[in-house]
């Protein structure tokens, strides 16, 4: 089925009627909506209202039958009470309300499983992101079948402790790219939209924290799906940032590693392996010359521990690909 054919099968406020055997009336329900905006919140009370009236606006507009899945993630402020005092004045939104607080992470999957629309878009309450620009997202999409992903590259970084996340970020995106072997414009943008069902084999993979959008980046790259980058202005936070520069730079690089040796092993041991046991055979020639034909423990135990990593290596490779379903 073609993607124009979907949207008109889900045109916005066509109800759709179900079959029901026997005599009485036809219940209807209200059609799927083709994109499922999924917006985590944490005490955003300042400026969540003015986020919820910029996305409906832009998707109204859009011609995109839509839901706007808000997921209050246990704020400690008045955000859930103003999201619960409002819903009436945006009929496209549905409110999950967490009993305890799960992390952004978390809000993601969980709002991803419960999506009712074949596109997903991910984004944030803060004000940063260019969320009038969600349809040009979903719109890249149906021009791209070949696409799975597309992520807003983020052109500044206009983020709290600048002079901490600017070169975090950028060793991040090298090992990244180095790792999966392709470029990378922005690998941890929170703006972004792909499609629910590519999605779904990767969510059991998604850490609770930030470096769930990281995850889902790693996780197409690695495994094959096409993503492509639209680039975007990025706006100074609304209210105080919940990154910490330290503690969440090392969960990203940790990520990335997991990521990538869960999909192809092989990629990040082997030339670790190569390069021990390269240096063991070094080492080896010099002590056949310099000790008379003799050859040091150092020596053989680099030669055995790079073997060792060969093959762990190629076990590895041999249970991600026993995953016939990633």
């Amino acid at each position: 089925m073609s993607v124009s054919v979907v949207r008109a099968a889900v045109s916005p406020g066509v109800p759709v009627p179900r079959k029901q055997s026997g005599a009485g009336p036809v219940a209807e329900v209200p059609a799927a909506p083709y994109v499922t905006v999924v917006l985590p919140c944490y005490n955003e009370q300042d400026h969540i209202i003015h986020e919820l009236e910029r996305i409906t606006a832009a998707m109204d507009t859009s011609g995109y039958s839509y839901e706007l899945l808000v997921i209050d993630d246990k704020s400690t402020d008045n955000t859930l009470a103003l999201l619960r005092g409002v819903m009436h004045r945006f009929p496209n939104m549905r409110l999950i309300a967490f009993r305890r607080n799960g992390g952004s992470g978390t809000a993601r999957r969980i709002g991803t499983q419960d999506a009712r629309g074949k596109i997903v878009v991910w984004t944030d309450a803060d004000m940063t992101y260019p969320n009038e620009r969600i349809p040009e997202f979903v719109r890249h999409l149906e021009a791209c079948p070949d696409v799975d992903q597309v992520v807003g590259a983020r052109t500044t970084e206009e983020g709290t402790h600048k002079w901490a996340r600017v070169p975090a970020k950028w060793f991040i995106r090298m090992i990244a790219q180095r790792l999966s072997g392709m470029k990378i414009p922005d690998l941890n943008s929170g703006l972004r939209a792909f499609r629910r069902e590519v999605s779904l084999p990767y969510l059991r993979l998604l850490p609770p924290g930030f470096s769930c959008v990281t995850t889902i980046t790693m996780a197409f790259l690695s495994n094959q799906h096409p993503v492509d980058y639209i680039p975007i202005d990025y706006a100074k936070r609304s209210g105080k940032s919940k990154f910490h520069p330290f503690r969440d730079a090392r969960r990203y690089i940790l990520q990335v590693l997991r990521m990538v040796m869960y999909f192809d092993p092989i990629r990040v041991l082997m030339p670790i392996a190569l390069w021990i046991m390269g240096l063991g055979f070094v080492k080896l020639v010099v002590d056949l010359i310099r000790y008379d034909l003799r050859v040091t423990t150092s020596t053989l135990l680099a030669i055995l521990v790079g073997f060792q990593i060969v093959v762990l290596a190629l076990i590895g490779d041999l249970v991600a690909r026993s995953r016939g379903g990633d």
